[in-house]
């Protein structure tokens, strides 16, 4: 299956995010929340993002795999995928808005094709009955 490929790049990507977290809490000796350090702040909104964003686009990635889309596809939506997390990844922390809004136009772009290749392969599988 080879979104599992792009899941598992894509959850080493969460866990360097954790990691970057954990390592600002340490230094800067915050237990909980983010104690005001606008760092710190960046970089738990940096690994949310992540989090609200990836699992949703992976399943879409699932599904259009399942439904029999070519692996080329796939592959070009997974890298899609990679790249624009990393993007949006690089670009919060560093305030590097250019990066970041590009980083979140790939994925918005990418969850809207996503979507709409899902129905349009249900619709002509015959899967939906109209």
């Amino acid at each position: 299956m080879i979104t599992s490929l792009y899941a598992s790049l894509l959850s080493l990507l969460i866990v360097k995010l954790s990691l970057s977290v954990i390592k600002l809490r340490i230094k800067n000796r915050i237990s909980v929340g983010d104690g005001g350090n606008e760092e710190l702040q960046l970089a738990i909104r940096t690994h949310s993002n992540g989090l609200e964003y990836i699992p949703i686009t992976l399943l879409l990635l699932l599904m259009l795999e399942l439904n029999g889309a070519p692996k080329i596809l796939i592959h070009i939506f997974g890298i899609t995928l990679l790249v624009g997390r990393i993007f949006h990844a690089v670009g919060l922390p560093a305030k590097n808005l250019k990066r970041r809004v590009l980083g979140m136009q790939i994925t918005i772009y990418l969850l809207i094709a996503l979507a709409l290749l899902n129905i349009l392969f249900l619709a002509f599988a015959g899967s939906l009955k109209f």
